[in-house]
């Protein structure tokens, strides 16, 4: 039994509202809940969603629970919606969007979130949406909301959710694809631009666009070498979809693929390039990137090349130096640093 997280203990302490025949849980965390809410529910129809891949491979030997990792939530005229309040506001108003196009016309949504993600600002997310809504309850620092009599949506389409932009480096212009909840949401970031500007020319081979966010990396390569071949990778169903257009809005030859790390990336590559992810909060995470780097080399071909990105204060050199006989800092200033082994 894992350890539940404090808004999974807020819905269990609520348990009387967590009954349904069909329910979906949008946005579920990595803990016990889903067993709990399957507990309570033996003869529901529960449906877990994530837009992350590494929730799903959490949650794929759960018994009774159907798990769907995509970028859009498919209709199963739910009466019974669980949404963990997610980081991102743009994909939040898009996962509602796509909520109320699936549910069954009685349903009811309860939003649960912890305060500083921004769940207390629900009501005024759904003001119009929803005939009633109440604050049913909060406890360690997280609150629960119901809301009901939704206001249905006739359908979702995602590509109403496209966003279009122009990206523009070293003498090379192309139009990308994002999504909302895909990194730095329809913009070129500071940290990929200097990676794109320092990245080393290969002229055929098999390359590697680790944690790939719209394709950004991968579409620059692909129309400057014509001859590589991609592989793009992210945890991110709304990264590997937006890549997808990318890649094929410019006729770019690659896939796109779900991976947590490089547990799903299969053969070598002549060339792993990568802005890896790290997450900053309270304290610096970065065992996404520190594990991709131990692991790195096992996928490269003999004269393959690693190349990334990252904030000149994250101590990947000790990591490179550890992993790879030898590296190179290719480009840095007080923000970032090129690294090349």
């Amino acid at each position: 039994m894992s350890v539940l997280t404090n808004p999974s203990l807020l819905l269990l302490r609520n348990s009387e509202e967590l009954k349904g025949k069909s329910i979906l849980v949008v946005n579920f965390v990595q803990d016990g809940f889903l067993n709990e809410l399957k507990t309570l529910n033996p003869q529901s129809k529960i449906t877990a969603f994530s837009y992350n891949h590494a929730n799903g491979e959490f949650a794929k030997n759960i018994s009774g629970i159907d798990v769907t990792i995509s970028h859009t939530i498919n209709s199963g005229d739910y009466d019974l919606v669980i949404l963990y309040y997610p980081k991102s506001k743009p994909e939040l108003l898009m996962a509602l969007d796509n909520i109320r196009a699936v549910i069954s016309k009685d349903a009811e949504l309860l939003v649960v979130g912890e305060n500083k993600s921004g769940v207390k600002s629900i009501e005024k997310q759904l003001a119009g949406k929803a005939e009633f809504s109440n604050k049913i309850d909060s406890a360690k620092h997280c609150v629960l909301y119901s809301f009901s009599e939704l206001t249905i949506n006739s359908a979702f389409d995602i590509s109403t959710y496209h966003k279009e932009f122009t990206v523009c480096v070293s003498d090379i212009e192309y139009t990308a694809v994002s999504i909302p909840g895909v990194f730095n949401h329809g913009a070129l970031d500071a940290g990929t631009k200097i990676l794109l500007e320092n990245a080393p020319n290969l002229k055929h081979g098999k390359v590697l666009d680790f944690g790939c966010g719209a394709g950004l990396i991968a579409t620059f390569l692909g129309l400057k070498n014509p001859a590589l071949t991609f592989t793009c990778s992210d945890v991110s169903a709304l990264a590997a979809y937006a890549t997808t257009q990318t890649l094929k809005l410019n006729n770019v030859n690659g896939e796109a693929i779900l991976s947590d790390g490089l547990n799903s990336i299969v053969g070598k590559f002549d060339l792993i390039i990568s802005n890896p992810p790290f997450h900053t909060g309270i304290a610096t995470d970065y065992s996404v990137a520190e594990s991709f780097l131990t692991h790195a080399k096992q996928h490269l071909t003999k004269a393959g090349k690693l190349t990334i990105v990252a904030n000149s204060f994250l101590k990947y050199p000790p990591i490179l130096e550890t992993q790879f006989d030898s590296y190179h800092t290719v480009f840095k200033n007080n923000k970032f640093a090129v690294y090349s082994s």
